[in-house]
C-alpha cells in the first residue's frame, strides 16, 4: 500500500470538451498548436495533456484537456485574469461545435509502477 501525504500536493483543471464531427481535425489541430500553448504560456500551470475520452458518441469525439498545477491561488488568477479571453477566443471560433465543461481535481496520492519495456 502507498504511503499517503509524501508527495507534493498537485491538483488538476480538467476541461471536458464534446467537439461536432464537422469540427474535429480543425479543433485538434487548434487545441494542441493554439489554445495548449496559450494557456500553458499564462505561467500558472506546470504542464498540459490531452486524452481522448473513449465513449461512442455519434455527434463527434470528446477531449480531456488536463492542466496540472501547485496552488488553488494560481488557478483562481488564471481564471480571473485569463480564462475569459480564452474561452471567448474558443466561443468565437467554434461555438456550439465545441461545448466544454469544468472541474477540479486534487491528486490524493500518486503510486509509480515497475518501468514494463514494450514488448517487440
Amino acid at each position: 500500500m502507498g504511503q499517503l501525504g509524501r508527495r507534493q500536493v498537485m491538483y488538476t483543471y480538467n476541461v471536458t470538451v464534446s467537439v461536432d464531427a464537422s469540427v474535429h481535425e480543425e479543433w485538434l489541430e487548434w487545441m494542441l498548436g493554439t489554445h495548449m500553448p496559450e494557456v500553458l504560456a499564462t505561467g500558472m500551470f506546470a504542464d498540459a495533456t490531452l486524452h481522448e475520452v473513449l465513449v461512442d458518441e455519434e455527434s463527434g469525439p470528446t477531449y480531456a484537456a488536463q492542466y496540472r498545477f501547485h496552488d488553488l491561488a494560481d488557478l483562481q488568477l488564471y481564471q480571473q485574469v485569463h480564462a475569459p479571453g480564452l474561452q471567448e477566443k474558443s466561443a468565437a471560433k467554434f461555438g456550439s461545435k465545441a461545448l466544454a465543461f469544468r472541474t477540479i481535481l486534487r491528486t490524493v496520492d500518486q503510486l509509480d509502477g515497475p518501468v514494463i519495456p514494450p514488448s517487440l
